[in-house]
């Protein structure tokens, strides 16, 4: 796997960076796009590298769910350690979405189902992928002046010492529904689903989901999109 923002870092200013984390479907891509676009950022969905790694194992068929435990079989490890450093796939950087390209096909309608939110969460347990996407997921860094990453662990793993951290968050019930808008499911399922999740990616040992050190907690549920991309804005300004 490669990404597509590799770029010298030499003699370029710091780039400044937003991390938005939290729980599936509360928001987070909406509005990381909207932030960049407020300051003409790059944004990048760390998910989609786990989530473009399980649909591609799945496409090869690589069998990761069988046997899964964290102590997974290292046949199946070391598949999908060499799937991570394949030039198979790519993870592209877009104005409007993360991109995911396997063999020159763009996949990126597929791998934002609820099923491979399943897949991805399992695939992201193993300590060894972890770190082989950790430095594809820095790179994106080094392309433009500022960037706004969202995912899992943007502000507690993959950009520490990112300008400003922020850890957004929903109702279940509002999160549910808005997936399940996205899928034509059933919010019950997409519920009972996320729940189990959310509590697989809290509990791993491995860069869990949690409240990264100084973030800014905003709770979407009573708030629309403008307003929390505005939030965020604000925020920014009094850091730069």
């Amino acid at each position: 796997m490669n990404n597509s923002s590799h770029s010298s870092m030499k003699n370029q200013k710091v780039p400044f960076i937003v991390t938005i984390d939290g729980p599936s479907a509360s928001g987070k891509t909406s509005v990381a796009r909207g932030v960049a676009k407020k300051f003409g950022w790059n944004w990048i969905s760390t998910g989609a590298f786990y989530r473009g790694l399980a649909y591609v194992a799945k496409l090869l068929q690589i069998d990761f769910e069988s046997e899964f435990s964290e102590k997974i079989n290292p046949l199946i490890e070391d598949k999908l350690i060499r799937l991570c450093q394949s030039s198979l796939w790519k993870v592209q950087m877009d104005p409007e979405n993360t991109r995911v390209v396997f063999q020159g096909k763009d996949i990126t309608n597929f791998i934002y189902r609820e099923e491979v939110g399943e897949w991805a969460s399992k695939v992201s347990l193993i300590e060894s992928v972890r770190a082989h996407l950790l430095q594809a997921q820095r790179d994106c860094a080094q392309a433009g002046s500022g960037l706004v990453a969202e995912g899992r662990d943007c502000g507690s793993v993959i950009f520490p010492k990112a300008q400003v951290k922020i850890y957004l968050t929903a109702s279940s019930s509002q999160r549910a529904e808005r997936r399940a808008l996205e899928e034509g499911s059933s919010p019950d399922l997409i519920k009972a689903a996320q729940k189990a999740r959310d509590a697989q990616d809290s509990e791993r040992k491995v860069a869990p989901l949690v409240i990264p050190e100084d973030s800014l907690v905003i709770d979407a549920s009573s708030m629309d999109l403008n307003a929390v991309i505005q939030t965020v804005a604000n925020t920014v300004l009094l850091k730069k």
